[in-house]
């Protein structure tokens, strides 16, 4: 009982802190709370917290915050994630269907990220490697010249204008689309390499190796790999009594995209959300930073990774609601293209 108890007093004074910005006292905490005990219990609830390293003093005579260890328990001991109001999670739906291609939806995403929980956004392009051929489709532009548009599964297209030897009537046209998506469609990006690479060197292949060795070229350009869409650094205005040990690295970071991929961590499962707090996080010197992650992917395949990245005086179960929701909505919409 005296367990439950102090963890509800740490969880008072995690919500209260995040929201009021000020140390939190026993008072206020019996007052807005309704712990059912006396403001001297929580004082020496509150005593024993920090005893423990959950909370600390900045001064004498003032309240309380909590710790980095504080908030780690606090994220560990949330029964569920709370789910967003239907405005929310309509307000999302409306805004990400309006994507018309990959770069939009990163950009939306990010834009909406930053919206929601008032944080920096930072969301990962999908990994080339890692995904696979969805289809590869040939348009005629003239007889002897077509359209080569590579499909993804990341929702990723390439296209590439290719000038052939001889010209191809329709018949043989069709009869080289069903070549090329045979030999690559559903194949992961070094498979479908291997395949076209091995048609692109068959002297007999004709047309069809001049267009494989165009779809390898295309299937080995690694951009997008290391590439991140960061949305929201006005949003760490409000933090700017924590400049020097809180803001300042953090924009220093989000000038370096090795650093936020760092930051991001590996992508982990679609609805699997990560929470690294403080000193967890790979750099000493964004040692007041957390970062609230998750993988997102067609079929529940973790391509990449989206997340928000603030001061550690945040709102993580508004922040986790939010990261899962956006990267599920993301996942439908790479799942549907």
């Amino acid at each position: 009982m005296q367990e439950d108890r102090r963890l509800a007093v740490l969880r008072a004074i995690v919500e209260d802190y995040v929201s009021t910005e000020e140390p939190v006292g026993s008072k206020a905490l019996v007052e807005r709370h309704g712990l059912n005990v006396s403001p001297a219990t929580v004082r020496n609830d509150m005593a024993a917290r920090e005893e423990e390293g959950y909370l600390t003093q900045p001064h004498t005579s003032a309240g309380r915050i909590p710790t980095d260890k504080g908030y780690r328990l606090f994220v560990d001991r949330l029964s569920t994630v709370k789910p967003l109001s239907v405005a929310e999670k309509r307000a999302i739906s409306t805004f990400l269907d309006g994507a018309v291609d990959l770069d939009d939806v990163v950009q939306r995403s990010v834009r909406l990220l930053s919206q929601l929980t008032r944080q920096v956004a930072v969301v990962q392009y999908p990994t080339l490697s890692r995904s696979t051929v969805r289809h590869i489709e040939l348009v005629a532009l003239a007889p002897e010249r077509v359209l080569v548009v590579l499909i993804l599964s990341t929702g990723r297209v390439e296209q590439r204008v290719v000038d052939l030897s001889t010209p191809l009537s329709d018949e043989e046209l069709a009869r080289l689309r069903s070549r090329l998506n045979l030999a690559a469609t559903g194949e992961i990006i070094a498979d479908a390499v291997s395949s076209l690479r091995a048609l692109g060197e068959d002297p007999s292949a004709g047309s069809a190796a001049t267009v494989a060795k165009v779809l390898v070229e295309a299937m080995s350009d690694h951009r997008s790999d290391h590439r991140v869409a960061v949305g929201g650094t006005a949003n760490l205005a409000r933090f700017g009594d924590n400049f020097d040990t809180a803001v300042r690295p953090l924009l220093e970071a989000l000038e370096e995209h090795v650093v936020l991929m760092r930051l991001l961590g590996e992508a982990t499962a679609s609805g699997t959300v990560t929470v690294r707090i403080g000193a967890e996080g790979p750099y000493e010197e964004l040692a007041s930073t957390s970062v609230v992650t998750t993988g997102y992917g067609p079929q529940d395949e973790a391509l990449a990774t989206l997340g928000i990245v603030g001061p550690t005086r945040m709102d993580y179960p508004g922040s986790m609601a939010a990261v899962r929701a956006v990267a599920r909505y993301v996942s439908r919409i790479l799942d549907e293209a």
